[in-house]
């Protein structure tokens, strides 16, 4: 597999699934650098969907570059075997991921 670098958008399969997480082939955003994904054969991605998020949404960040107006379901964050990547669509910009890393730290820290 081609080296997988943080900010890229692939294709992924997140099945199968439990509960509520994202589920099928679709568009993730990955967050871990091209070190982990080598020494670890993982990678730690959020979800991207195309459906718009219902106001009070808990925090979901726009993301430009893709063929439809999509958004990164910061919940929705996994740890991904890289078997389960694909082809890389876009590379997200820098103001994209440091929102979306932002977004976690508030997942994180709010009580």
């Amino acid at each position: 597999m081609a080296q997988i670098l943080r900010g890229e958008i692939r294709w992924a399969d997140l099945d199968p699934i439990v509960g509520h997480e994202q589920s099928g082939r679709r568009p993730v955003l990955i967050l871990a650098g091209a070190l982990f994904a080598e020494k670890s054969h993982t990678v730690i991605a959020v979800a991207i969907t195309s459906r718009e998020p219902k106001p009070g949404f808990p925090v979901s960040v726009p993301i430009h570059g893709l063929p439809k107006p999509s958004w990164a379901i910061v919940p929705q964050v996994r740890l991904l075997s890289v078997h389960r990547l694909g082809e890389t669509l876009a590379v997200a910009a820098q103001s994209e991921l440091s929102e979306v890393v932002r977004g976690l730290n508030l997942l994180i820290t709010k009580d």
